[in-house]
């Protein structure tokens, strides 16, 4: 049996399935009721600084997207950090912890960019034996008006900042949680390196306006008539997470840093994914809003026969496993050549790749022969683009396979080179012609 046991940043958990910083993780009773379904940990929903609670909206907090099927896709809220009294929180905190000593426990803070706020707010945490702090330099809404969150986030130098003056007041492991609001993400996570973070969370959520009701004319979810742009979250968001964890596990300049991975997941295999790119864990919420807390037992039977059927025995056997496969288009192989090839056995006729590869891509596939109904790839005129494969219905009835090297290429006329040959070193590219000369 795989042994999923994770330890992050010197946070140790019985699996790498933690609760991020969200509604679910508001109060002692809903982390009760995740610890007992199984998580590994938790980060407690964002707090404040001392005085009166942030005030949330009284109405709508959520819009959505949804697919065909009705399956939710994506989450937008408007929602702050919480509502309720600071020693409220801490009280349940340090109660929690006491009462589930194998389970982390994370405190995601907010306060404003002020050092004496951040001094004044750590030692009460530290005083609950929290594992840990996570500053959230992310929420997009509501608090990055007041100068905090993503206002925070989207400045490398007060991120750098901010996680020099945690460090210094502090000995809980830091983690700094990113915005995706930005160009390049590996500039804030640079600063956070540079500042001493033992680890970055990312992505928060993607500001956004889901939908506006054609009735009213009010972006949803309309409080009294009027919308706000929110944070987008859930499975829609899971391409653009992947990216941006592997653009910081790549980087040169913060080699080794630790990542926790959040944005969509909600099968085992989505968390396989951030882990094989770089993640040291995960965090869900999305998918715990939408089928309740004990889809984390399908996460870890389904992460440990994986593990089991491919021969990995830890995590360590899969972190980052696809880190080095992730490069820049510039070094892909030119010489790569596949082709499309449809399971006529398999295929039931619906048209589905005719129509798209004949109005929007290469005009490769037949309709029929001799009038009867037929698709198949022409090879002559196939590019490998892949996009019948993801348009198929059916599961590996369309499927790409690589021509061989020495195999004449119909389309161009040219045999599949055995050598590896990219963009740098194309005649085609004006920059190797500079510079070879």
């Amino acid at each position: 049996m795989a042994d999923i046991r994770n330890n992050f940043v010197g946070i140790k958990s019985p699996n790498p399935f933690w609760l991020a910083s969200a509604p679910p993780t508001d109060k002692a009773y809903n982390v009760v009721r995740a610890f007992k379904a199984g998580w590994g940990g938790v980060v407690w929903k964002t707090l404040g600084e001392e005085g009166p609670p942030v005030v949330n909206v009284n109405g709508p907090r959520y819009g959505a997207i949804w697919g065909a099927d009705r399956r939710l896709l994506g989450l937008n809220n408007i929602e702050l950090i919480t509502d309720r009294q600071l020693q409220l929180n801490l009280q349940e905190i340090k109660q929690v912890k006491k009462d589930w000593p194998d389970r982390a426990l994370v405190v995601s803070l907010m306060v404003p960019c002020v050092e004496e706020s951040w001094k004044a707010i750590l030692p009460v945490v530290e005083e609950t034996e929290a594992d840990g702090i996570e500053l959230n330099f992310g929420c997009p809404h509501g608090m990055s008006e007041r100068g905090m969150g993503a206002a925070v986030g989207q400045v490398p130098e007060y991120i750098e900042m901010v996680v020099r003056w945690c460090k210094a007041n502090t000995r809980m492991p830091v983690i700094t949680k990113l915005t995706p609001n930005i160009t390049d993400v590996r500039r804030p996570a640079r600063a956070a390196f540079a500042g001493g973070t033992d680890a970055v969370s990312l992505i928060n959520t993607i500001n956004s306006i889901t939908s506006v009701n054609l009735d009213t004319f009010s972006p949803e979810p309309s409080i009294d008539g009027k919308g706000s742009h929110g944070g987008y979250c859930g499975p829609a968001v899971k391409p653009i997470a992947l990216n941006m964890v592997a653009e910081i596990a790549r980087d040169p300049e913060t080699a080794g840093l630790p990542i926790s991975g959040i944005g969509g997941v909600t099968t085992w295999r989505d968390a396989a994914e951030f882990l094989a790119l770089g993640a040291g864990n995960v965090q869900v919420c999305t998918a715990a809003m939408t089928y309740g807390f004990k889809i984390v037992q399908e996460m870890i039977a389904g992460l440990e026969n994986w593990m089991d059927e491919k021969g990995h025995q830890t995590l360590d056997d899969v972190c980052g496993r696809a880190t080095k496969n992730v490069t820049d288009w510039q070094y892909l192989n030119l010489n790569y050549i596949a082709k499309a090839h449809i399971d006529q056995e398999a295929c039931i006729k619906c048209g589905r790749c005719y129509i798209a590869c004949e109005d929007t891509s290469h005009q490769a596939i037949t309709s029929s022969v001799n009038g009867v109904r037929h698709f198949e790839v022409m090879e002559d005129e196939c590019v490998g683009c892949n996009l019948c494969v993801n348009v198929c219905p059916v599961e590996n009835c369309i499927t790409m396979v690589p021509l061989a090297a020495g195999v004449l290429d119909q389309r161009t006329g040219k045999t599949v080179s055995p050598e590896y040959a990219n963009w740098t070193t194309h005649p085609n590219n004006p920059m190797s012609k500079q510079a070879a000369e």
